[in-house]
């Protein structure tokens, strides 16, 4: 298996900077949400715009919980362990 070298710059979300595991993970886990357990897509943008200013987050994942953002913050009672959202 070919390992990917990181990108110097680590905050980004998983979506961006590892699309192939994204799609093996989180795409997955997203597609099985009900649409009552989501949060609107306003909200989810919201949410992921202040997690990629967060020094806790690196390649997607929340350095102070080690949940994955993408799917925290879809998650309509989803909160930031920052407090941030």
């Amino acid at each position: 298996m070919e390992e990917k070298a990181l990108r110097k710059c680590r905050k980004c979300l998983l979506r961006e900077e590892f699309p192939e595991d994204y799609e093996k993970y989180v795409a997955v886990i997203l597609k099985r949400m009900r649409p009552e357990e989501k949060t609107a897509k306003q909200e989810y943008k919201r949410r992921m715009d202040r997690c990629l200013q967060c020094d806790k987050l690196q390649n997607g994942t929340c350095m102070a919980c080690g949940c994955m953002v993408e799917i925290r913050g879809m998650q309509k009672d989803g909160k930031c362990p920052c407090h941030f959202w």
